[in-house]
C-alpha cells in the first residue's frame, strides 16, 4: 500500500479530532499526551504546540523520537507518524501562526495569558503509516454531527481561477464602497458556497472591528462589533494574519478544559469572563482574513458556518490571494472623494414649510432619538443604534434639521467641523456615512440619507423625530 503523503492528509491537521503524542526518556518510561494543534510545515515536518507538556519535552530533549497518530475527522482513519524532533521555535512566522489559534481559543474560554502557546515544536516525519479503520472509534455523538461539504457548484465544474477573474472583474467595475462590498460577498456566496460573511473595519480608536456590511445574518450583522484580541475576529485585526479555524466546539471543550484545571489549582483570579462567539450561535468553522495595504490595517474579511469542515486549506490561499486586491480596493472606495471640490449644497427645505407639510399629512411613524454624551452612542427608541464618529455625524444632523429644517448637507463641512473629530488625513468619511445608512436602513427606514452626487447627501423623512441628549451611559 502506498504511504501518502503528508499533504493528502490536511484534514488531519485541522484539529477536529485530538492527536496523541507518546514520548519516553532514556529509561524506557511513556508518556502520551493529547495535542490540540498539528500544523503542517512542509513535506516532510509537521510543528505540534506546546502549552504545557513538562513531561513530553523533558523527554523529547533526552530521547528525540516519538510516535503520533492523527485522525481524519471524516472517514475516521487514523494515521500514524514516526518523529524525530528537531527544534523549538518561540518567535517567528510558524510560532505567530499558531499563537494566533490558540488566542483564539483563550480569548473565548476566558484565559488570555494563561492558556497561550509556549513554543511550536517542529518535527521531521520519518515514516507515515495508515491503521485500518475498524481500529478507530468514532468520538461519542461525533459521527452524527458530520455534514457533507458542500461547495456551491459540482467539483468538476469549479474553476478556483475563473471564480478569481470574476470576483477581480467585479470589483474593479464596482461604482461605490456599497456595490463594491456587496460584489465580493455575493460572489464568494455564489462560486464558493459561503453564506455567512462580514466584512470588518477598524474604528475611530483603533482598537475595536465595526462591521460595515454583513451577508446571512439579517439585522444583527451591520454595525456589530467586537475589540482587538478578542475572539478569531479581533485576533486576526491585533496579529493582522489569516486565520482558519474548526470545529469551533471540539477546540472550545479543549480550552474549557484548560480552564477547568486552572480552577481546580485555585488561580481563578487569573481568569475573566468567556467571550461569546460573534455570529452564528452554531458556528463549527471560522475563517476569517485580514486586509492589509503597505501593512496597515484596513479591514477583516471573515465567514463562518455552520458545518464542519467547511473551509479548506485551499479556500484560505484562494482568499489570500484576492484580499490584497479587495483590500486595495476597499481603501480606495472608503478615501473616494476626499480631494473633490463639492458643489454648492442644494437649496434645503426650510422649517416653515416642513412644519406646514407635516401639519397636512401626519407620518406614518413616529422615532425618538437619544444622545449618551460620554460614549457618543446613539439609541433610537430606547435600542441601540451606533457610536462614534457615525453617531456625532447623524446628530449633527438631525439638530440641524431641528433647528432650521436643513435637508442637505456637504461632506466638506463634516471634515470641517472639529466636533466630529474626524482625523486630519485618511478620516474613511465615506465608510463612516455608509455605515450609518445601513444602520438607519435596519432600525428606522423611514428616516434616510440618501447620496445627492459628488460629496453631497440629504435627508430625506417620512416620520416625526423627538431628539434628546442625557450625559449618563447608556449601557
Amino acid at each position: 500500500m502506498e504511504k501518502p503523503s503528508l499533504e493528502s492528509l490536511w484534514r488531519c491537521f485541522d484539529g477536529i479530532v485530538p492527536s496523541t503524542l507518546a514520548t519516553c526518556d532514556l529509561a524506557g518510561v511513556p508518556n502520551v499526551s493529547w495535542i490540540s494543534n498539528v500544523k503542517y510545515v512542509d513535506s516532510r515536518q509537521v510543528a505540534l504546540s506546546r502549552q504545557f507538556f513538562n513531561k513530553t519535552i523533558r523527554n523529547l530533549l533526552q530521547n528525540p523520537k516519538a510516535l503520533l497518530i492523527v485522525f481524519d475527522p471524516v472517514s475516521f482513519v487514523q494515521h500514524r507518524f514516526r518523529l524525530r524532533f528537531v527544534r523549538s521555535e518561540t518567535e517567528g512566522l510558524l510560532f505567530e501562526s499558531m499563537a494566533a489559534r490558540i488566542q483564539v481559543i483563550a480569548s473565548h474560554t476566558g484565559m488570555r495569558g494563561v492558556f497561550r502557546l509556549l513554543a511550536a515544536d517542529v518535527f521531521e516525519v520519518l515514516d507515515v503509516s495508515t491503521l485500518h479503520e475498524s481500529m478507530v472509534p468514532a468520538p461519542a455523538g461525533q459521527a452524527q454531527d458530520l455534514l457533507p461539504i458542500q461547495t456551491a457548484r459540482p467539483a468538476e465544474e469549479r474553476s478556483e481561477l475563473w471564480a478569481l477573474q470574476r470576483l477581480i472583474i467585479r470589483m474593479k467595475t464596482a461604482p461605490d464602497l456599497a456595490a463594491l462590498l456587496r460584489a465580493v460577498l455575493e460572489t464568494l456566496a455564489e462560486d464558493l458556497g459561503f453564506d455567512h460573511g462580514l466584512v470588518l473595519i477598524p474604528d475611530e480608536s483603533g482598537t475595536r472591528l465595526v462591521t460595515l456590511e454583513s451577508r446571512g445574518y439579517g439585522e444583527s450583522g451591520v454595525g456589530a462589533e467586537v475589540s482587538f484580541g478578542d475572539g478569531l475576529l479581533g485576533v486576526v485585526a491585533e496579529t493582522k494574519k489569516p486565520l482558519r479555524v474548526g470545529p469551533l466546539g471540539s477546540a472550545l471543550r479543549y480550552g474549557r478544559a484548560a480552564r477547568d484545571r486552572v480552577l481546580a489549582a485555585g488561580d481563578a483570579a487569573v481568569l475573566s469572563a468567556e467571550i461569546p462567539l460573534p455570529g452564528l450561535a452554531n458556528a463549527q468553522s471560522q475563517l476569517a482574513l485580514p486586509l492589509l495595504v503597505a501593512g496597515e490595517l484596513v479591514g477583516v474579511l471573515a465567514f463562518e458556518s455552520e458545518r464542519q469542515h467547511a473551509f479548506e486549506a485551499w479556500h484560505e490561499a484562494f482568499l489570500s490571494v484576492m484580499a490584497d486586491q479587495f483590500a486595495q480596493e476597499l481603501r480606495a472606495a472608503m478615501l473616494r472623494g476626499e480631494g473633490d471640490e463639492e458643489e454648492e449644497p442644494r437649496p434645503s427645505t426650510n422649517a416653515v414649510q416642513v412644519t406646514n407639510e407635516c401639519s397636512r399629512v401626519a407620518p406614518p411613524a413616529s422615532y425618538a432619538f437619544c444622545l449618551y454624551r460620554n460614549d457618543d452612542c446613539v439609541f433610537v427608541d430606547g435600542k441601540y443604534l451606533i457610536r462614534g464618529v457615525p453617531a456625532r455625524i447623524l446628530w449633527r444632523v438631525l439638530k440641524e434639521y431641528e433647528r432650521e429644517g436643513r435637508t442637505e448637507f456637504t461632506n466638506r463641512e463634516l471634515r470641517l467641523d472639529p466636533s466630529l473629530g474626524l482625523p486630519p488625513v485618511r478620516d474613511n468619511l465615506e465608510s463612516r456615512l455608509f455605515l450609518l445608512r445601513r444602520r438607519l436602513e435596519l432600525r428606522c427606514p423611514e428616516l434616510r440619507l440618501v447620496a445627492r452626487g459628488r460629496g453631497q447627501f440629504g435627508l430625506e423623512l417620512d416620520c416625526r423625530l423627538t431628539l434628546n441628549e442625557r450625559v449618563s451611559s447608556a449601557v
